[in-house]
């Protein structure tokens, strides 16, 4: 028996632009109706906490490494 072998069902082409289209109009419609987006003043408030908080994380980056620095230079300067 050597007949022709068919090969299972692919997915068509318009059924991954379905998918797709599908796919866009979900995130859309999630994006319009059902997240809440904060407002002027509340964006503006955790902007303003987020760079304080980011400009102390600096501070203490950068002292940590002064003292690092000094550490280093201390032990090179004994050798």
């Amino acid at each position: 028996m050597s007949g022709v072998r068919i090969s299972p069902p692919v997915l068509t082409q318009t059924g991954v632009m379905k998918k797709i289209i599908n796919y866009i109009k979900d995130s859309y419609n999630e994006l319009v109706f059902k997240v809440s987006w904060p407002s002027r003043t509340e964006l503006t408030s955790s902007a303003v906490i987020v760079m304080i908080a980011s400009i102390m994380m600096a501070l203490v980056v950068w002292g940590v490494d002064s003292v690092f620095d000094r550490v280093v230079k201390l032990f090179y300067g004994l050798l």
